[in-house]
């Protein structure tokens, strides 16, 4: 057994001196949080680079969702997705709104469109789907969707940084698209997230999600809502500076590991590998990889505990579904039964820029040697 450990992630960086050489300014200003000047700059260099019109940034993605939908204004039924991080839904509930599930698409784990009209009903106000693994979802049929029954469309977008679709950043579609830039992601600023939307949902929800961030605080001497510290720092936005030169290269080497974990894998019974989108311009995020033990000869679990044998760490991602766990009790998973299998079938394997040709052999021949 090879002694180094594989981590399923490893958080991309700039040098020491690029990131010291970013922050000298905020020793020189003394301006650590509130808007600062690397806080102004990421915003503008965020709208060039998803190409949206209004970005806000905030302390994490989980604030993004959260305070997206306080700042809408909503009452009631949200329809979203259980093949989700937990996330997701707690940002509905802690709004006072009641989540309904609909299942997902066996081939992109992405909400079903052919499934949310059954769920709607007199108390639906929004549909929260999930571009999962990098994959996006039915943009368009869920768009006609929302426009038919009047309901507002928040896209948890954390796994879709720099992805485009049909030529359009990802950022630009919806209401709102809401970004988390965890350590762990595409793109991040150590923590951080932020909301795009446009021009016209600027003027309203931009502006009341830029007060909500900040206690609700709309001058010296008017608090209008009730809010919480979302705001994101310099030191993260100095980072998120820093990353954001890299991110292309940091995607394209992406693609290179995708590109070997395909080589390894593809065509092996009962392995099932994320399907390769129409129109989209991927950002390779996640490996993720569905096992089938009647033809593969090894479920997910089996697969996932020979790779820890060998220090290798993959993630059981999403799992268990939302509607599954503890805290979601009053649900019933079988009812969505797709995202149900997915959630005890797939496994995400190691997946960041630096690693190397020689780990992703190493991974893959750990996991063909569970197969018949």
């Amino acid at each position: 057994m090879d002694d180094k450990k594989i981590f399923v992630t490893r958080p991309s960086m700039p040098s020491f001196e690029e990131y010291t050489e970013e922050i000298k300014s905020i020793w020189e200003s003394q301006w650590l949080t509130n808007n600062g000047a690397e806080h102004e700059k990421l915003k503008k260099e965020l709208q060039d680079y998803l190409g949206v019109e209004h970005v806000e940034l905030l302390t994490n993605g989980h604030m993004a969702l959260e305070l997206s939908l306080q700042a809408l204004g909503l009452k009631g039924e949200v329809i979203t997705t259980p093949f989700t991080f937990v996330s997701t839904t707690n940002a509905i509930v802690r709004n006072g709104l009641k989540p309904v599930f609909c299942d997902i698409r066996p081939d992109d784990y992405t909400m079903d469109p052919d499934k949310i009209e059954s769920l709607i009903t007199e108390n639906t106000c929004a549909i929260m789907p999930v571009h999962v693994y990098g994959n996006v979802c039915q943009i368009e049929k869920i768009g006609e969707i929302a426009r038919k029954h009047h309901l507002a469309v928040i896209y948890d977008a954390a796994h879709t940084f720099g992805i485009r679709y049909k030529g359009r950043g990802i950022a630009g579609y919806g209401d709102a698209s809401c970004f988390s830039f965890h350590a762990t992601k595409v793109f991040n600023t150590i923590e951080g997230g932020a909301v795009c939307c446009n021009a016209e949902m600027a003027e309203t929800f931009g502006k009341k999600l830029a007060c909500l961030k900040d206690f609700g605080i709309v001058d010296e001497e008017t608090v209008s809502w009730i809010g919480p510290n979302a705001k994101m720092n310099e030191f993260c936005a100095a980072m998120g500076l820093c990353n954001l030169r890299h991110v292309n290269d940091e995607i394209a080497r992406r693609k290179l590991v995708n590109d070997r974990y395909r080589k390894n894998l593809e065509g092996i019974e009962g392995i099932q590998l994320n399907a390769v989108q129409k129109d989209v311009t991927p950002n390779y995020a996640y490996f993720p990889v569905v096992f089938d033990k009647e033809k593969f000869g090894a479920d997910r679990d089996e697969v996932f505990a020979k790779l820890k044998e060998n220090n290798i760490f993959a993630r059981k991602y999403f799992y268990p579904a939302v509607n599954a766990m503890d805290c979601y009790k009053e649900y019933d998973p079988m009812e969505t039964p797709v995202a149900y299998c997915m959630s005890h079938s797939v496994l995400t394997l190691p997946m960041y820029a630096s690693l190397g040709m020689d780990e992703i052999d190493r991974i893959c021949e750990v996991i063909r040697a569970c197969g018949k």
